[in-house]
C-alpha cells in the first residue's frame, strides 16, 4: 500500500547560472520539476511510500526524469516512456528577490496521450491518499477526463483525495480555471490551497470564508497558505492559524507550496494535532526557499526535526 501517490506532468527545468532577466543569461543548469513531482519527492524525502502516474517522453529527458524518479525512492511502474510526443520543458528566470518567472514549452505534452481507460484501477485503490493538482488538466486535451476518472476511483474505493489547485495563468484563464477546477472540488476531502486561489475559484480570499465555502462542498480538512502570513487549517471542526516561520534566506520561491504540502499529508497520515502539521509543513516551506531548485531544497525528515530543535546535528 502506497500512503501517497499522484497523476501529473514531470519537466524538465533549465535554471539560470545568473539572476536578471533570461534575455541576459547565458547559461542554464538542467533540474527535474513539476508540482506532483515535487509533492511525491517531498513526501518519499519524509519517509513516505509514494507512487507517481504519468508518461514521459521516450527521449533522453524522459529517461533522465524516470532515473531521478526511482532514485528518490518513488515508485515507477506506473510511468510510460512514449514516442513522438517530447518530455516538456521549463525555463526560469530568477530575479534578486528570489522571485520566479518562468517560461513553458509543452504544447506536445507526453500526458495529452493518456486516457481514462488507460489508468490502473488497482494502482489508484491501494494507496492512502491520492493527490492531485490544477496544472494537470491545464495542458489540454482531455486530461481532465483522465483526471476526473482517477478521482472516480479514488472516491469508490474509499481514497482520500488531496488537491491543490495550483494555477498557472499562463496555462489557461480565469473563467476556464474555474470551471474546471469547481468540477473537482465536489471530490476533494483534503484541499491545500493559496489564497488567491480560492478567490479565483469560489471568489473568496478570506480563510474563514473559503473554510465556510469548501466544507459546505464536502471538504472535510483544509489549509489555505498565505505565505509570509502563515497559513490557516480547519479539521475536525477546528480552525487554527499558524505564523509563518521565518526563512533563513530566500533565493527560490518555486516548490515552497509543494513542500508545505508535502509536510501537510505527512502529518495528517501520522494524525498529529493541526497545530503540529500546520507547524511541520510551515518549516518546510520556509526551507525550501532557500534553495535554487524545484525540489533541491525538499528536506528529509531528520532536517526538519533539526530545524524545529528536535534533535542535535553533529557535523564533526
Amino acid at each position: 500500500m502506497k500512503d501517497v501517490i499522484t497523476i501529473g506532468e514531470a519537466m524538465i527545468v533549465f535554471n539560470p547560472n545568473a539572476t536578471g532577466p533570461m534575455k541576459f543569461v547565458n547559461g542554464f543548469h538542467k533540474h527535474i520539476a513539476g508540482a506532483e513531482l515535487n509533492l511525491v519527492t517531498g513526501c518519499a524525502r519524509l519517509g513516505l511510500e509514494t507512487g507517481y502516474i504519468t508518461h514521459l517522453g521516450n527521449d533522453e529527458f524522459g529517461k533522465s526524469i524516470r532515473t531521478f524518479i526511482k532514485g528518490e525512492g518513488i515508485d515507477a511502474t506506473e510511468i510510460k516512456l512514449v514516442d513522438r510526443y517530447p518530455t516538456s520543458l521549463n525555463f526560469k528566470e530568477i530575479m534578486e528577490d528570489g522571485s520566479v518567472k518562468t517560461f513553458y514549452y509543452r504544447d506536445k505534452s507526453p500526458t495529452l496521450t493518456m486516457t481514462p481507460d488507460g489508468l490502473n484501477e488497482a494502482y489508484i485503490k491501494q494507496a492512502k491518499v491520492l493527490h492531485v493538482t490544477g496544472i494537470f488538466p491545464a495542458i489540454g486535451g482531455q486530461n481532465t477526463n483522465v483526471l476526473l476518472r482517477a478521482l472516480e476511483i479514488a472516491k469508490q474505493h474509499g481514497v482520500k483525495v488531496s488537491f491543490d489547485p495550483n494555477i498557472r495563468l499562463k496555462m489557461w484563464s480565469k473563467e476556464e480555471a474555474r470551471k474546471t477546477l469547481l468540477e473537482i472540488l465536489p471530490y476533494v476531502d483534503i484541499l491545500l490551497a493559496g489564497d488567491e486561489e480560492m478567490e479565483i475559484i469560489i471568489g473568496e480570499k478570506d480563510p474563514a470564508r473559503i473554510i465556510e465555502k469548501t466544507r459546505a462542498m464536502g471538504v472535510s480538512c483544509i489549509a489555505v497558505k498565505q505565505g509570509e502570513h502563515g497559513s490557516v487549517g480547519c479539521y475536525q471542526g477546528k480552525i487554527v492559524h499558524s505564523e509563518a516561520v521565518k526563512a533563513t534566506k530566500v533565493v527560490d520561491t518555486v516548490g515552497a507550496g509543494d513542500g508545505f504540502n508535502a509536510g501537510f499529508l505527512y502529518g495528517y497520515l501520522r494524525d498529529w494535532s493541526l497545530e503540529r502539521t500546520l507547524h511541520f509543513a510551515n518549516t518546510i516551506g520556509s526551507m525550501v526557499v532557500g534553495v535554487i531548485g524545484d525540489n533541491e531544497g525538499l528536506p528529509y525528515y531528520e532536517d526538519v526535526q533539526e530545524r524545529l530543535g528536535e534533535v542535535e546535528r553533529v557535523e564533526r
